[in-house]
Order: structure tokens, then C-alpha cells, then sequence
């Protein structure tokens, strides 16, 4: 992926392509160690959020492949 500047705004206010009918819920980790401990919210504590991917696929093609991204610079 390339580098992706997270912005706030409120969701009011965010436009919606609608040329893209698919989204894949793709999770965002720390490192690409997929395990930590639970946190309170019921996800790891390496997790941190879920970034909305325009897919020609739909969610269970990425699914199956166990695509994620991570932010972790070196490997």
C-alpha cells in the first residue's frame, strides 16, 4: 500500500464514491506479529483499526487470503 494520511472529518461530511459498490474491511496492525494480548474492546492490542479498501472482490476473497496491512517500517 502506499502511505496513507488518516484525517479526521466528520462523517457528515465524507463523500461516499459511488463508483465503488465493495469495500473490503481490511485490518491495520502494529507489527506483523498478528497476536497480542485482549484489550477491553475484544481485539488485540496489536490491532489497530479497520481501513474501508474499494475491491472489485468481494469481503470473503480477502478473507480467505488473510490480507491485512500493517505500519511497521522494517520487516
Amino acid at each position: 500500500m502506499p502511505t496513507i494520511w488518516l484525517r479526521p472529518d466528520l462523517a457528515a461530511q465524507i463523500e461516499e464514491d459511488s463508483a465503488c459498490k465493495i469495500r473490503y474491511p481490511c485490518p491495520v496492525y502494529k507489527t506483523s506479529m498478528r497476536k497480542g494480548t485482549l484489550s477491553t474492546t475484544g481485539h488485540s492490542t496489536n490491532f489497530l483499526l479497520f481501513m474501508q479498501l474499494p475491491s472489485a472482490q468481494p469481503e470473503n476473497h480477502w478473507v480467505l487470503r488473510g490480507v491485512a496491512m500493517i505500519t511497521q517500517l522494517d520487516t
